[in-house]
């Protein structure tokens, strides 16, 4: 049997999948499949690969630790590898107060610990999160997910004790994309303060939890002014600010971590992701005075930090000090946007649908016009025309990976933060392609 057909009969349906592609072996932004055909990978592996699929430097360093010890259990003593790591991660920190790790294995889990944290630190139960947040399709992580219900539909009931304000985006509010970032600010900082008045009280609400950019809810970046807001609220109700930067952290955004630009302090990071460039590895960072408010034994888990995976984080840390991975973060940034942005507005066809093009660094969003177009189909029925979903395809047909995001019209670009101009220009040129397929079909 063919081993997709042979998956699709195997493999939990409950799995969406862009593609019946199996994928075989990849090198650095290209995946070749098992029928020999080669990907240009602009997804990343949704963010994870950060530094391009199969780095040397990481795949060498995760190889050497298998030698020497593959699960240096938690609960039981210290592990080498996991020391090692903490040497460098702590300081690509944030904030110097962020001194203390937890660490795991998935983006889910992570938040699951920084929830379980803000709780026993403060003694409070309840969270609020944003309007258009992802955070994972666990139990309590489906509960704080606000992007989209599938990830919770039918699987209730979830964790309870949960609280939504605003994000300042300008589709939440049905406004124009041209309102002012100021203007959306003041509106969720205003609904934050309804929150905190109408459903859940200061002294019952242990955190506010956020993506810095939404990710899941449409690449969406706090201003921040936002941050400010959400800081200065936290501080004058004794509430803990979390900072969910599992997609945003990484140098993903040109910052190894987004809050870095606004130079706002978060109480709990969260982080998974391109941390260990494709091994499973998550954690949360936060001061030792919280985290030493929780008892021995309250916190641990089988896999968790696992010694090859550690060994992996260490490398891909190393690696982008090293290869100056930011630069060229920058560099293609420029690139990307510069296109995209002069695409926007050339005047052309396909160009006039572009409505807003956003993100940072290489987390970058483009959301099509609401065109309130209504077209018959085939059996007469009308509906709302969407274009990310019809671009991806076109994308996959032109052995390119790309990803559609949010209830909105919205495509999001992902590419390894190695990725190099050509390979860039490539992407660019086949994006611009499959646009102007879907376009001229409408």
């Amino acid at each position: 049997m063919d081993a997709a057909a042979f998956g699709e009969q195997h493999i939990a349906k409950g799995i969406g999948r862009l593609t019946k592609h199996v994928f075989d072996e990849a090198k650095g932004s290209f995946i070749t499949t098992d029928k020999g055909v080669k990907l240009l990978d602009l997804t990343a592996g949704i963010g994870v690969v950060n530094l391009g699929h199969c780095h040397p430097k990481v795949s060498a360093a995760a190889a050497a630790q298998c030698s020497k010890i593959t699960h240096a259990q938690v609960n039981v003593g210290f592990s080498s590898a996991q020391i090692r790591l903490l040497r460098e991660l702590l300081p690509i920190l944030p904030h110097p107060s962020l001194d203390t790790v937890f660490l795991w294995n998935s983006g889910a889990e992570a938040v699951e610990a920084a929830v379980k944290l803000a709780r026993a630190a403060t003694k409070k139960p309840n969270i609020i999160v944003m309007q258009g947040s992802y955070h994972g399709r666990t139990n309590a992580t489906a509960a704080m997910t606000r992007s989209k219900t599938i990830y919770g539909e039918g699987h209730g009931p979830t964790m309870g004790g949960v609280f939504t304000t605003a994000f300042p985006y300008y589709s939440h509010f049905g406004a124009a994309p041209s309102t002012s970032a100021n203007d959306l600010v003041n509106q969720a900082l205003l609904q934050l303060k309804f929150t905190l008045q109408q459903q859940t009280a200061p002294s019952d609400t242990a955190a506010i939890i956020l993506e810095p950019v939404l990710g899941e809810g449409g690449y969406v970046a706090a201003p921040p002014a936002f941050l400010h807001g959400l800081r200065k609220t936290c501080d004058e109700h004794d509430i803990l600010l979390i900072a969910d930067e599992v997609q945003s952290g990484m140098g993903r955004t040109g910052h190894m971590w987004f809050v870095e630009e606004s130079g706002v302090r978060p109480d709990i990071l969260v982080f998974a992701k391109g941390i260990a460039n494709g091994f499973p590895l998550s954690g949360i960072a936060s001061r030792r005075e919280l985290m030493d408010r929780q008892k021995p034994g309250s916190m641990g888990g089988t896999y968790a930090g696992n010694a090859v995976a550690c060994a992996a984080a260490t490398a891909t840390i190393q690696a982008f000090r090293d290869e100056k991975v930011l630069e060229n973060v920058a560099e293609r940034s420029h690139q990307l946007f510069s296109f995209l942005n002069e695409l926007k507005a050339s005047g052309s066809k396909a160009g006039s649908w572009i409505e807003d093009v956003r993100g940072r660094g290489l987390m970058v969003g483009v959301q099509f016009a609401d065109p309130n177009l209504e077209l018959e189909s085939g059996n007469g029925a009308a509906g709302p025309v969407l274009l990310a979903p019809k671009i991806v395809k076109e994308c996959v047909e032109r052995n390119m990976l790309l990803l559609s995001t949010s209830i909105f019209d919205v495509l999001r670009f992902i590419p390894p933060l190695t990725i190099t101009e050509a390979e860039m220009g490539m992407a660019c040129g086949i994006f611009r392609d499959a646009l102007e397929a879907v376009v001229r079909d409408l």
